[in-house]
């Protein structure tokens, strides 16, 4: 029997998921909260890590089909593939922990800069272990029943790499950075007694009414934050939805927490200060029962205790273990997995690689759908915890975050491993796909309609998110196997097999993809002011606590506030409307373009094993 045709054992097969279940981990990390940390943590603006999340993607342009090439020309006695799967996730590895483990002092142009190289260094180190994983697929299968089949094994574990850290990150996150800023010798308490505090007034909707008091008693300001906070200047910000403090606050005879037993929340809380030694400001926003109960000269008090530290803290040791699995995973494939196949992957120069993919114009079908789906549920993954922090809101944000992903990660993984099956005893490959683009479809209509109606609990999301999530689910195995599909096509069509080069497409446009839907989704979180950033308010003349002070200037003269009812309506809108709008895109062009049936792949299948005889 010919060692390409011999069965896969049960221990090749696990071994080829579980790099899969490792390679998505660190892939879902980074795609869904790699613009949470760098601007709601760290600071930099939205739009900017905008720029250097799509300035990545343009590198991937030129980088992702070199090392298509790269992978098509090594010969080694461990193989073609598995050599650059080692060097590549040990590699990826490094990086994704220094990519989550900025240093604090970083501040300005150097963090950004910071942001930009690791991210960068990031895509290029996955693009080396991603390319040939992906590679394998036609490498060690003939085409038809076992193709599809390993193709849909690889999604599944992708899948539930994807859903683990979906569902995991935030509550891990928090849990970690407390442990680690618990037994931290750096924290430290900053007292300021020489402060401006003003206290606002805000509606029932949420919105400042433009009535603002400045207080003229006492003001007591105890601050606990790593030591490196205060170096320079500082800004914390709380309300309803979210906050990067825990604070205890008294104004007058009032007294406000975000925790404990009790708790009588404030509406929002600010303070700025540009370094220990220099003036603070304080501005508290109430209801307008309350704002009628304070006097002008009545003192304020606030114990404050920073959450910075403790998501920089969590996200920086949670990324540190999930690099740790995915090279023991990674480890695992490159050790039990051996390339079967007798196809020769033939070698070509960058010109002609690029020629060969645009005369394969199913491959280019493929590639431009694959962009458009994955763009659309990218766009959703990216906002999806702003939605959670900044329109349900409540202190529970975070459970209802993780509930909502816990059933969503559920659905995909179950749609890979039953839903597509049974799916497939029925309909062909073709409707499937158009099955669940109308699944996603119809549940972003219901999600936008909950939405906009008013749905304040977590529960009654399920029901879109069961639709959408479990469409991508499917989703993910079909276009593997429809592009691993395009490989037989290829070979038919232009006498040479370019699977490598086809593979590099599908990384590329995938990270293409993730790249697009961040410079949306920082595009959303800057036009509609949504952040618990400084970007609520910006330094004025260098300094931040004037800036602070021209944001309360500006809600006397404006009734200007910081996430008010048409920034939540926008953020809305841009998650749901947009990516329906770009799958009906994807649903065209497949429609129009795409002609590998399943009838069609068993014509090829047989022709080319004429061919090879």
């Amino acid at each position: 029997m010919e060692q390409g045709k011999r069965k896969l054992s049960g221990k090749e097969k696990f071994a080829y998921g579980i790099g899969a279940v490792g390679k998505d981990m660190v892939y879902m990390l980074s795609a869904s909260y790699i613009l949470y940390y760098y601007q709601d943590i760290m600071g930099v603006a939205a739009w900017i890590m905008g720029i250097i999340l799509l300035i990545a993607r343009v590198f991937d342009a030129f980088n992702d089909p070199l090392m298509g090439v790269l992978v098509a020309k090594t010969k080694t006695k461990w193989g073609k593939f598995r050599p650059w799967l080692f060097i590549g996730t040990l590699t990826n590895a490094v990086v994704l922990f220094l990519m989550f483990a900025a240093p604090p002092t970083l501040t300005g142009s150097g963090l950004v800069a910071y942001a930009a190289i690791f991210y960068i260094l990031w895509g290029v180190t996955y693009t080396m272990m991603d390319i040939p994983y992906w590679s394998m697929v036609p490498a060690f299968t003939d085409g038809g029943k076992e193709r599809e089949n390993m193709s849909a094994l690889g999604r599944t574990c992708a899948g539930v790499g994807s859903a683990i850290v979906t569902v995991v990150t935030v509550l891990t996150v928090s849990a970690l950075g407390n442990l680690a800023v618990g037994k931290s010798a750096d924290n430290r308490t900053l007292n300021l007694t020489e402060a401006t505090a003003y206290v606002v007034e805000m509606d029932e909707t949420g919105a400042a009414t433009g009535n603002v008091k400045t207080l003229t008693g006492d003001v007591a300001l105890n601050i606990t934050a790593d030591k490196s906070e205060f170096e320079n200047a500082f800004s914390y910000s709380a309300n309803n939805n979210g906050s990067n403090v825990n604070y205890t606050v008294t104004v007058g005879s009032l007294s406000f927490a975000n925790q404990g037993d009790d708790v009588v929340s404030l509406n929002g809380l600010d303070v700025a200060s540009d370094g220990e030694s220099s003036e603070a400001v304080v501005a508290v926003y109430v209801n307008e029962e309350q704002f009628a109960s304070i006097n002008e000269s009545d003192s304020i008090s606030a114990d404050l205790s920073s959450k910075k530290q403790v998501e920089r803290e969590g996200f920086k040791w949670f990324s540190l273990i999930v690099a740790v699995l995915f090279f023991v995973f990674i480890l695992i494939t490159c050790l039990f997995i051996k390339e079967k196949s007798t196809v020769d992957v033939q070698t070509a120069k960058v010109g002609d690689m690029f020629k060969a993919l645009l005369q394969n114009d199913q491959a280019m079908a493929m590639v431009i759908t694959i962009v458009l789906v994955n763009s659309a549920t990218y766009i959703t993954s990216n906002l999806l915890i702003y939605f959670f922090k900044y329109d349900l809101g409540g202190s529970n944000w975070q459970g209802d975050y993780t509930t909502f992903n816990t059933f969503a990660g559920a659905c995909q993984i179950l749609a890979m491993m039953a839903f597509f099956p049974l799916l497939r005893k029925f309909f062909n490959t073709m409707k499937i796909f158009y099955i669940c683009i109308f699944s996603a479809i119809g549940g972003y209509v219901v999600l936008l309609v909950m939405a906009l109606t008013g749905t304040s609990t977590v529960y009654p999301f399920l029901v879109p998110g069961f639709f959408i999530m479990s469409a991508v689910g499917m989703l993910n195995v079909i276009v593997t196997v429809f592009l691993a599909n395009t490989v037989d096509y290829g070979e038919l069509k232009n006498n040479r097999r370019d699977e490598s080069v086809i593979f590099s497409m599908q990384t590329f446009v995938v990270k293409l993809a993730s790249g697009i839907a961040a410079l949306v989704a920082s595009i959303c979180l800057s036009i509609f002011n949504i952040s618990s950033s400084d970007s609520t308010y910006k330094a004025l003349d260098g300094s931040i606590a004037a800036g602070l002070k021209g944001k309360i200037s500006d809600i006397v003269a404006n009734g200007a506030t910081v996430v008010s009812n048409n920034s939540v309506i926008g953020l809305r809108f841009v998650m749901t409307v947009l990516p329906v709008f770009v799958l009906v895109i994807a649903f065209i062009i497949f429609k129009a373009r795409y002609i590998l049936t399943d009838e069609k792949i068993e014509e090829i299948s047989k022709e080319l094993k004429a061919k090879r005889a």
